[in-house]
């Protein structure tokens, strides 16, 4: 579904990404996990295109998607969960999710989406007429994931969503991907600092350090590395 080869991108001459190879099949979860700034945020950045990267390739579903201008990936299916939320503080729960609603598909699809997002994420049900900015942090979460999952989305690209939130808090956002993604088998690009947690959830595995690639597996194969053990996992 989504092929990165040889992506190399940063900020100004700065790299901060080089030479990442990343492919991500259709139903797949995948975590990339890394230290602070591994260039993690950066990757996504680039997949959305806020970032114009200065060589490799990116394609989604067999298309050049650095062809496809920013704003019209997410119609192809694409939805980005940023980092630290971003909700719209001044619009109601509601309207933030009819904002993630605008691509082709979400208008399609709005009805039956909003039953299960609601459905997923009942708090969201509860406090639909209530602004953004005075929910707690991890109802802000929720509602962005909500946000994304609004659009009708293929791919689903989380960035860091346990920030600043309790473990508690955390966890239940983790145990709510992990049952949407078994309802809906929808294809997930997680990037997170929590590792354990992270490869605990996914399929597929890439540890990023220092803008590349250095190791990459399936949850077993990652979680029995002593470099990830000693590094990532207090072991």
């Amino acid at each position: 579904m989504l092929h990165i080869d040889g992506l190399s991108t940063g900020y100004s001459a700065r790299p901060v990404l080089s030479d990442v190879s990343i492919h991500i099949e259709a139903g797949q979860f995948v975590a990339i996990v890394g230290p602070n700034g591994a260039g993690k945020t950066t990757l996504f950045k680039t997949i959305s295109g806020i970032l114009r990267p200065t060589a490799g390739s990116i394609s989604f579903e067999g298309r050049d998607l650095l062809a496809i201008a920013p704003a019209r990936r997410p119609h192809l299916g694409i939805a980005h969960v940023p980092e630290g939320r971003q909700v719209f503080p001044s619009l109601t729960v509601m309207e933030n999710l009819e904002m993630g609603a605008m691509t082709d598909a979400g208008q399609r699809d709005w009805k039956s989406n909003i039953e299960r997002i609601f459905e997923w994420l009942p708090v969201l049900a509860e406090r639909r007429a209530q602004f953004a900015g005075t929910l707690s942090g991890g109802q802000q979460q929720m509602l962005a994931i909500g946000r994304g999952l609004a659009s009708s989305p293929k791919l689903l690209m989380l960035d860091e969503p346990s920030m600043g939130l309790a473990p508690t808090t955390a966890d239940l956002i983790f145990d709510r991907l992990i049952e949407i993604r078994r309802q809906t088998r929808l294809t997930i690009l997680l990037v997170e600092q929590r590792v354990a947690e992270a490869l605990e959830t996914a399929d597929h595995g890439y540890v990023l350090e220092a803008g590349r690639i250095a190791l990459e597996g399936d949850k077993q194969t990652l979680r029995a590395d002593d470099r990830v053990r000693r590094a990532y996992l207090g072991m």
